[in-house]
């Protein structure tokens, strides 16, 4: 009964925090923010979606598969998102008018390299 309990808490928590991802990805003004939304609450409700279901299995090599898949989307994620918003920034990507400061600095022209 109490596994119940965990795995359905696990579940709704988690479902949560996926649709929080989805709403700001779709409300959220720039691509920056967005991309904040996707990457840290969609990471944490898919890594608690992946513990509901690796607790719910009942089995340990599961269980370490659901925590291994958790702890490499806590790593991955949010350093892919970092890349993809600083590769825009150098792209031309600007932030909103809401955005108070932006403290990147602004990307160089880039000169042809010969080879």
């Amino acid at each position: 009964m109490a596994m119940v309990l965990v795995v359905s808490a696990l579940l709704v928590i988690g479902s949560l925090f996926s649709v929080l991802a989805a709403l700001g990805v779709l409300r959220f003004p720039d691509l920056y923010t967005r991309m904040h939304a996707a990457s840290k609450a969609g990471t944490i409700g898919s890594g608690l979606l992946l513990l509901a279901a690796g607790i719910h299995a009942m089995d340990i090599a599961i269980l370490l598969r659901a925590l291994a898949g958790f702890a490499f989307f806590l790593l991955t994620a949010p350093l892919s998102a970092h890349l993809l918003a600083k590769a825009a920034h150098q792209a031309g990507y600007r932030l909103t008018n809401l955005s108070v400061t932006d403290q990147m600095p602004q990307p160089s022209p880039q000169k042809s390299r010969s080879l």
